[in-house]
């Protein structure tokens, strides 16, 4: 059925709020990438099969014409709390099931659908506290999820549903209420930020785009999310991509834009199947397409699939990429702006940024600043990760304190560990540690601390991690992803490599650490695009907060954290050991000596760090050092 105006969409979107009444009782299954790898998809099933088993009505989508009651049973997106799923969300009453597994499926039918029970071994709980609702739990407590409010809590695969809950609303009246101007006036007023994280206002964008005097022009969304760690764009694709969507439309009405791009890397296959779905839906009603709702603005979506190249992030390389040639930057100027896709003014945006236009448009600019600073409104996702209690993605108001995030929602260090940094935005972010702890989390603030937001990865680390193996990782990463245009990142980043991996063997130099600050100058100062620029972040700043371990890497030979295996010290104390020769006889390489009934050494030359002798020793006489 095809939408021909206004009044038709104002009509089925009627219809679909009062099917959604008719759902008197919900059982939201996640289905989101991390539940589904946990089993989360035959849950579903066998909840559906359960209810029918014993004639009660569920409808899986969301009826037009329902007739009496059911029990909706839904793929919603990603709750959100990814270490304890599959997670299960019972509505009316706004239970939050945890780990729950195909043995659990019978009670949550006969005990809580049936006879309105709380099952108490799948609540989370903490401290001997059961959370019943989801609200409950400390995890969700702080935060304040406006882009992520859908994720969870509505079928993710039904533009019904979203319809029902008053989906393109915000497109309906800039359509229909609003001019190009008055759209572009309201985002720049919302002081809306791009959350890929170089944060560029996008009404300055929208606006640079619109004065171009192309025919064609474009809306790309940067879909392609590489920082290890990071999943907040995969999360909202998964979870609520008609939001996107309607964000992406709203853009093309704004600068006069007729086709749109969506960039998802390859490995996000549930995504770009929810994302074709969506699309697909939105056709079906005439809500993209020719002449939308009978006006004369035309759109149409598409859907590229990268390759997993780190560098595609970057704007001008994702557009090359898009257009079939090798993912590689450009020498700017000319801007995106004036001259992107296919060579056209284009549009580039990422996934949360176009999934805040909807509600900016619909409570207006003035409700958007209300939330955090005034330079950086709004809220952020972040995806929470590393040695943590609760890790899962998040969203909390700009401006909230690292110590919020990592303490209060995070709930502390894993396993009793003291708090040692967080990484930051990934490679191309940097370090934060203890006296950033009360930094609040916003584009200038994290500026001045020598980080970035990026796109939103939190990986928290204990006092076990060694920082100079930290930033080896991203290092690793970085050079790996070159794509090898400039010489400064190609063989800069290469030679920075190189060094670390000495640094970490115990063949560290005196002066390694002036020429890695060196060679992060150099590359900083000279590297063609953004991702170069950035590229020696994660190293400069550990340096900067953590010198004594570099040094005491180069000069002691020795891993303060104990986690670099060459620079460990397996020893024999001479006062517990028997002298039996088991640990000589089954060390690998010969590197233990001794006299039966004397204390036996190992020769630290040969020694390979294997650990066998630690683990045959019936004298726990071996020590690691």
């Amino acid at each position: 059925m095809k939408l021909k105006n206004q009044k038709d969409l104002d009509k089925i979107r009627s219809i679909y709020a009062d099917s959604l009444k008719h759902e008197t009782k919900k059982i939201l299954v996640c289905a989101g990438t991390g539940c589904v790898s946990s089993g989360s998809l035959d849950i579903f099933d066998r909840l559906t099969e359960l209810l029918k088993e014993r004639n009660i009505k569920c409808s899986v989508e969301l009826e037009k014409e329902p007739h009496g009651d059911s029990v909706g049973v839904k793929k919603s997106g990603c709750h959100g709390f990814c270490e304890m799923g599959p997670l299960v969300r019972i509505e009316p009453q706004g239970w939050l099931y945890t780990k729950v597994q195909l043995s659990d499926c019978e009670d949550i039918i006969d005990k809580t659908i049936i006879n309105g029970e709380h099952i108490e071994r799948l609540a989370y709980q903490k401290g001997g506290k059961v959370c019943k609702k989801q609200d409950d739990i400390p995890f969700y407590k702080k935060q304040t999820r406006l882009v992520l409010e859908h994720c969870g809590h509505i079928d993710s695969t039904s533009i019904n549903e979203y319809l029902g809950m008053g989906g393109y609303k915000a497109f309906e009246k800039a359509l229909f209420e609003m001019s190009a101007d008055e759209i572009i006036n309201e985002i720049s007023e919302s002081n809306l930020r791009g959350r890929g994280g170089g944060g560029f206002p996008a009404g300055r964008k929208w606006s640079q785009v619109k004065r171009q005097t192309a025919e064609q022009k474009y809306v790309v969304c940067n879909g392609d999310e590489g920082d290890p760690g990071a999943f907040m764009d995969r999360s909202i694709m998964e979870g609520d991509p008609h939001r996107m969507l309607e964000g992406m439309m709203i853009a093309g009405l704004a600068c006069g834009a007729s086709e749109g791009y969506i960039y998802v890397r390859a490995e996000y296959p549930l995504a770009v199947s929810r994302l074709r779905t969506a699309i697909d839906q939105a056709k079906e009603l005439g809500l993209l397409g020719d002449n939308i709702l009978g006006t004369d603005f035309s759109f149409n979506l598409h859907i590229n699939r990268g390759a997993g190249a780190f560098v595609c992030g970057e704007g001008s390389a994702l557009t090359a990429s898009i257009e079939g040639k090798r993912g590689m930057p450009r020498v700017k100027p000319p801007r995106t702006v004036e001259h992107g896709l296919f060579n056209m003014p284009t549009v580039l945006n990422n996934v949360e940024t176009y999934a805040n236009v909807p509600l900016i448009i619909n409570k207006g600019a003035a409700w958007y600043k209300s939330i955090g600073p005034e330079n950086s409104p709004g809220t952020k996702a972040f995806a929470l990760t590393g040695n943590i209690e609760n890790t899962g993605l998040i969203e909390v108001p700009m401006g909230t304190t690292l110590r919020e995030v990592i303490f209060d929602i995070g709930g502390g260090m894993r396993g009793g560990g003291e708090f040692k940094a967080v990484q930051i935005g990934g490679p191309s972010g940097g370090c934060l540690t203890k006296e950033h702890l009360d930094l609040p989390l916003d584009f200038d603030s994290l500026k001045k601390a020598g980080a970035m937001i990026g796109s939103g990865g939190l990986v928290v680390m204990d006092d076990k991690t060694c920082m100079v193996e930290v930033a080896r990782f991203f290092m690793n990463f970085t050079q790996n992803e070159s794509c090898g245009k400039c010489v400064p990142c190609r063989e800069g980043t290469k030679r920075m490599l190189e060094i670390l991996e000495r640094i970490v063997d115990g063949k560290g130099e005196d002066g390694d650490i002036d020429l890695l600050l060196e060679l992060a100058d150099t590359i900083s100062a000279t590297a063609l695009c953004g991702l170069g620029k950035t590229a020696a972040f994660p190293v400069v700043s550990t340096i900067k907060s953590f010198r004594d371990e570099y040094e005491a890497h180069i000069y002691d030979k020795r891993c303060p954290a104990g986690n670099c295996q060459k620079l460990k010290r397996i020893e024999i104390v001479p006062e517990l050991c028997k002298g039996c020769s088991k640990c000589s006889r089954i060390c690998p390489v010969g590197a233990i000596s001794g006299k039966i009934k004397e204390p036996f050494v190992i020769d630290q030359s040969k020694c390979i760090k294997c650990g066998a002798c630690l683990e045959s020793c019936a004298f726990h006489a071996i020590k690691e050092n």
